[in-house]
């Protein structure tokens, strides 16, 4: 039987030679699977591979379509057929003299005998200094982490796996957010957990829905961003918070609460300030720092530390001792305090440019998140949009990507990512999707 991935190079192959077309839908999984003379399970293997790579999405009820590549370097925003396009899926910031500031932080780190200890193996705890420093990095008004309850992983998505393997076993069942970080759709597919899809109001995830899931066949925990929601950018007040803490302790459910972009939004307390002994709080460097020397963070109930740190051990996720070296140093120096002021600021005039060229749309964002949710005017579908723009060399996320069920809204509507691309290129992209939006498919 031929290998599922020979087939998946073969069809990435179609895409980037432009066989396949940004927008294209691939045929039904059964019709291909005919077409090719293979198994159907080998159809669905083939298919999730090219997802696993980024080329295809697929919509539930619609099908599976190309999507726009990843970006190479280089600038276009003008001439249809570009192939190089301004990149608004990655969502990386990136502070002016972000490189000088961090310097200073690892020169000592080069010292023969600090990088000799530096270069060591770190435990899944990490060191007495960096729990220290992280404690009392993500410290709120109202919640202050014991540094005993912290752990580290190479970054905060290993971190959420790490928490999710430790929870749930293979077909259990972990309430999302209807909308949620793609990312957690797939680390569930590999641990072989169910996702279900908890509906949203305007104050975010409501505990009545989560009660009602729960009592339907139970959950075995919850994954839940409850401060500037990706891709909505919608933030829960404190009495929400009270809420879903409130019913996760009725219900004897953990939570798993995503605070990665929480550095953006000041003076917030998190669902462990409220529910401690049932919160376990993922956050980490690669958004206040940078994504290529980062440290994530898990803060976990006293008795379920080693749980986790298990976890990350068996998973190969701890952090590496230099980067915990090099954060420790960051976090002391105030490096990492002047680059959050700096993103906050940034993200601040990146919303702007979002209220000055998509004025008149219906945009939702917060003004002080690194994202946009546009719900696009009809009868333009987020499919066919994210092709018009690939076409125009801007990379965008449909809404689908976020989707795990529960409302098909989302099909209308796209993600921007504002923070990895220059504010002058940015600028224009927006003003580029604005006049895509205004004519039709």
């Amino acid at each position: 039987m031929e290998d599922y991935r020979r087939i998946a190079d073969r069809i990435a192959d179609d895409i980037a030679a432009g066989r396949l077309t940004p927008g294209q839908r691939l045929p039904p999984q059964r019709a291909f699977a005919r077409r090719r003379g293979i198994a159907g399970s080998t159809a669905g293997r083939v298919y999730g591979e090219l997802v696993r790579r980024g080329l295809v999405v697929g919509e539930v009820g619609r099908g599976t379509f190309v999507r726009a590549s990843p970006a190479p370097s280089g600038h276009a925003l003008t001439e249809p057929g570009t192939t190089a396009p301004v990149n608004l899926e990655l969502n990386y910031p990136s502070a002016p003299g972000q490189s000088e500031l961090l310097a200073p932080g690892l020169a000592p780190l080069l010292r023969p005998d600090l990088l000799t200890e530096s270069l060591r193996t770190a435990s899944a705890t990490g060191t007495p200094a960096a729990r220290e420093a992280v404690a009392a990095l993500l410290a709120t008004p109202g919640w202050h982490p014991a540094p005993p309850r912290l752990a580290f992983a190479g970054n905060a998505r290993q971190a959420i796996a790490a928490t999710l393997a430790s929870l749930v076993r293979p077909g259990g069942r972990v309430g999302v957010e209807s909308l949620t970080y793609p990312l957690v759709k797939e680390m569930a597919g590999r641990l072989g957990i169910t996702l279900v899809p908890l509906p949203m109001d305007a104050q975010g995830l409501s505990p009545d829905t989560l009660t009602a899931a729960h009592r339907s066949t139970p959950l075995s925990a919850v994954y839940v961003q409850p401060t500037l929601h990706n891709p909505t950018s919608l933030t829960m007040g404190e009495v929400r918070r009270r809420q879903l803490a409130a019913t996760a302790r009725e219900l004897g459910l953990p939570l798993i609460e995503d605070r990665i972009w929480s550095f953006l939004h000041e003076d917030l307390d998190p669902l462990a300030a409220y529910a401690p002994e049932r919160t376990y709080v993922i956050d980490g460097l690669s958004k206040r720092v940078a994504p290529g020397l980062t440290v994530g963070f898990l803060v976990a109930p006293q008795e379920r530390v080693e749980h986790v740190a298990a976890a990350l051990r068996s998973g190969g996720w701890t952090a590496g001792r230099f980067a915990l070296e090099a954060a420790v140093r960051w976090i002391a120096d105030g490096t990492v305090d002047h680059l959050v002021r700096a993103k906050r600021a940034d993200a601040a005039r990146r919303q702007r440019l979002v209220c000055e060229h998509l004025a008149g749309f219906s945009v939702r964002a917060d003004p002080r998140a690194y994202y946009a949710w546009w719900e696009l005017p009809h009868p333009w579908r987020a499919d066919t949009f994210t092709a018009a723009a690939a076409r125009r060399g801007i990379a965008i996320t449909p809404g689908s990507a976020f989707l795990t069920g529960g409302t098909q809204a989302a099909h209308d509507c796209v993600r921007l990512g504002l923070a990895s691309t220059a504010p002058p290129d940015l600028a224009r992209a927006l003003r580029t999707l604005a006049g895509i939006a205004r004519t039709r498919p």
